[in-house]
């Protein structure tokens, strides 16, 4: 199946590691000129390393996108060097799990800081440009945590749904200019983060990396974590020309764990 991706500008937040550096490699492999983003210099260059080791190359530029000058000067700067980005993908910012019986008023805003306004602040402005142009495609990489509260993750869940809503509303008003808005809502997926805490668990419990993976799996239907090539297949999808009727959609990825209507 052609995505009609083939020399299209794609811009990945979070672009780094996880979910974000599995949807550069995607768009990479469907021919799309990729620049991805990530808060460390560092991580910009293990990230690119990682992919010339695989025969794909791709653009990088390291951004502190909680602050929305720094988050534009990067949007001129890849526009500057790779051409008008025709597809954003935000999967940068993660908020901090705290217990809510330790939340502070300062846990709030945090949490807004590291995943709402790092998007909206590459989102917003992107929109504009596309609008300008006519045409572009935005896909946000947010979370479950919107959608089915946690006592662990409020201010982090409180962020996703607001990011929900933002979507569903820039699909309804850039809609008519050419510009479509959408988002992915990952359940567990076997990122670094993820692996970080099965290996915790799994010292914990004295059992092996491998049997606390597959307990992480415990209550989803599907019987596993997702892998963050198939969210970021998903991903592919909405961003492409394949999707050109779905605009504001907030699909779930979860195995089927959140069993509820939408």
């Amino acid at each position: 199946m052609d995505m009609e991706l083939a020399g299209r500008h794609v811009l990945v937040t979070g672009g780094g590691r996880g979910i974000g550096l599995a949807c550069v490699r995607a768009f990479l492999r469907e021919g799309a000129k990729v620049s991805l983003v990530a808060r460390r210099a560092d991580s910009v260059a293990t990230a690119l390393a990682a992919l010339r080791g695989e025969s794909l190359e791709a653009a990088g530029y390291d951004a502190e996108l909680t602050d929305p000058q720094t988050a534009v000067a990067m949007l001129d700067m890849a526009e500057r060097k790779g051409g008008p980005v025709d597809v954003l993908v935000n999967s940068a910012g993660a908020a901090r799990r705290t217990p809510f019986t330790e939340l502070q008023p300062q846990d709030w805003h945090d949490a807004m800081r590291a995943k709402f306004f790092t998007y909206v602040h590459v989102m917003d402005p992107m929109a504009k440009r596309m609008g300008a142009r006519g045409a572009g495609a935005i896909v946000n990489v947010i979370g479950m945590g919107g959608k089915t509260a946690r006592t662990t993750h409020l201010p982090g869940g409180a962020a996703n749904a607001a990011l929900m809503l933002a979507t569903a509303g820039l699909a309804a008003a850039w809609g008519s200019k050419g510009v479509r808005v959408n988002a992915v809502n990952p359940g567990a997926t076997q990122t670094e983060r993820l692996l970080e805490g099965v290996a915790a668990e799994a010292r914990q419990k004295g059992v092996s990396r491998e049997e606390a993976l597959r307990g992480a799996g415990d209550g989803i239907p599907l019987g596993r974590v997702a892998l963050p090539e198939e969210i970021a297949d998903a991903v592919v999808y909405l961003a492409s020309a394949r999707a050109s009727y779905v605009n504001g959609a907030i699909l779930s990825m979860d195995g089927g764990m959140a069993a509820i209507v939408v």
